[in-house]
């Protein structure tokens, strides 16, 4: 054989490993097996025979094109898959576009805006590249085949007997990955699609929506209630893990000084809804009593009339504030789903110092400027709902905890972010991220008892809980979705109006503590402080 033999022979030879390999790759991606590669695709046995029996060239050119495209689809199908559930425990969903957005937009503050398109740009010029060397192999074995006619049918014959016989007996070898992916992708859009038409009956019905305004949450009278969610406070925090031990000694130490300030606590667990991000799913699930887990579902009852714990205190007679430090632009959910009369942002709080990581503002800052303008003096009883992010990956650079009576307008913390690890030099290993995770933690408790014990209102009732665990590479592959929860008051009629919830005492629960799903909170907390819908 010639030179030009061989050559033919290597592109040909490649060209057949490109057509096994790269079906077979959304498979590779989501088991990690380089065993999956070793396997007949399907896909690639039923293009090659169409693109060696069309007689057409520019039909053979859009079919080769046309199989690029499904494989390349395939594989950014389960690349999106594989990251969704190593982060965020969930399949993506591709009827939810904005995941796309919110993912970048993590990424982002990560790894900075430069990486993060450049990284963006790295995977469009990959997905081309499949495209075109699928295409590519595609219309060179179909060209093998047709020179050799009767021997290169024989062959793929041969290999269509082995594949079905394979199938047949549920053998391994014959595969169709790329297919089964999109079909994954395609089951995942019609199960939220699913989801969602069940909705309205769901949020219609609700036993709290026409309770009067005199019988709503009498037990709570007078009271400062907030609501404080403490990003990425899931149950690895507090047991059980290499990073708990200095969460638990943030905890007990906060304990004592909880009970030398005169407060009492209770814990248990919720199941919620998300897991590793997403924390809004978790945030409207506790206030709406309903279960929502996918975006679609949340972007359909935000723009609902249910009934929510926000809407329940403004009903009530409260002057009701949302506190998010990592928002901003305008949200008009705040008032017309949550009802919200006041909303606090990044733009209207007055902080002067750096941002740490994706936190704009450090929660200590946060709990201050709330005591500061919500809690001051007299005031109408006020119920808040605080979003605390310090704790939010990528866990770097993390604030320092100052003096109360220094925070002033932040710029106190201006030399913290360069004294701290950047995210870079956290995430080189999954220990040093959980490390970072369990120290943020500590961080964002350490500044909710610093607020504690610097305010003096004794009608002050603090429900902190956690949105989600943290993704996978620092709570663990198979994880629950179990995330702490206390009440810290100091009027013990508090305490005995969820006597029959039978928490535990104390700031930190135990591995036997109750737990509940999230979307069970709303009615047993309405019930345990108002009269009960007859």
């Amino acid at each position: 054989m010639n030179s030009r033999g061989w050559a033919r022979s290597i592109r040909t030879a490649v060209a057949v490993i490109l057509l096994i390999a790269l079906p077979l790759a959304p498979a590779l991606i989501i088991s990690r097996a380089p065993l999956d590669l070793l396997r007949l695709p399907a896909e690639s046995i039923v293009a090659t025979i169409l693109l060696s029996l069309l007689p057409w060239r520019s039909a053979r050119v859009v079919v080769a094109l046309l199989f690029g495209v499904v494989v390349a689809s395939a594989m950014l199908a389960a690349g999106l898959d594989a990251g969704y559930e190593a982060a965020l425990d969930i399949p993506f969903d591709p009827t939810d576009a904005s995941q796309l957005t919110d993912a970048f937009g993590v990424l982002r503050s990560s790894i900075g805006g430069a990486a993060a398109v450049a990284v963006l740009a790295g995977l469009i010029v990959v997905a081309l590249g499949v495209v075109a060397a699928v295409a590519w192999a595609g219309l060179r074995v179909g060209a093998a085949v047709r020179a050799v006619r009767a021997r290169g049918f024989v062959v793929l014959a041969a290999a269509s007997a082995v594949w079905l016989a394979a199938a047949a007996v549920g053998a391994p070898l014959a595969a169709s990955a790329s297919l089964a992916s999109l079909d994954s992708t395609a089951q995942q859009a019609a199960e939220t699609q699913e989801a969602v038409a069940k909705l309205p009956s769901e949020i219609s019905t609700d036993a709290y929506a026409g309770v009067p305004a005199s019988q709503l949450l009498t037990a709570l009278r007078g009271k400062d209630v907030v609501l404080a969610f403490i990003e990425s406070y899931g149950q690895v925090a507090v047991q059980g893990t290499s990073f708990s031990s200095g969460v638990d000694q943030e905890l007990q130490s906060g304990q004592t000084q909880l009970a030398a300030e005169g407060y009492s606590a209770q814990s248990a667990f919720l199941t919620s809804p998300t897991f590793g991000g997403l924390s809004w799913l978790a945030h409207s699930t506790l206030e709406s009593g309903l279960w929502i887990d996918k975006q679609p579902i949340y972007s359909k009852v935000i723009r609902s009339a249910r009934f929510t714990l926000s809407d329940a205190f403004r009903k009530a007679g409260w002057k009701t504030v949302s506190d998010v430090p990592s928002d901003t632009q305008p949200w008009p959910f705040g008032t017309s789903f949550y009802h919200f009369g006041s909303l606090l942002t990044a733009n209207n709080v007055g902080y002067q110092g750096p941002a740490f990581g994706y936190a704009r503002i450090p929660d200590q800052y946060t709990w201050k400027y709330f005591a500061d303008h919500e809690l001051n003096g007299p005031h109408q009883p006020v119920m808040a709902e605080i979003d605390l992010v310090s704790s939010h990956t990528p866990w770097a650079s993390l604030p320092k905890l100052v003096p109360w009576s220094k925070l002033g307008n932040g710029s106190v913390f201006e030399a913290q972010p360069a004294q701290g690890n950047s995210a870079t030099e956290v995430w080189q290993s999954a220990q040093g991220v959980q490390q970072a995770y369990g120290q943020s933690v500590q961080y964002s408790l350490g500044a909710m008892f610093s607020f504690l014990k610097n305010v003096d209102d004794p009608n002050l009732v603090v429900i902190a809980l956690g949105d989600h665990q943290p993704a996978t590479i620092v709570s663990g592959s198979g994880a629950n979705h179990d995330v702490p929860i206390s009440i810290i008051a100091k009027d013990p009629t508090v305490f005995r109006s969820i006597a029959g919830w039978h928490w535990q005492r104390g700031v930190m629960p135990s591995p036997t503590a109750p737990v509940w799903r999230m979307d069970t909170f709303r009615d047993r907390f309405l019930s345990a402080f108002d009269q009960k819908p007859q």
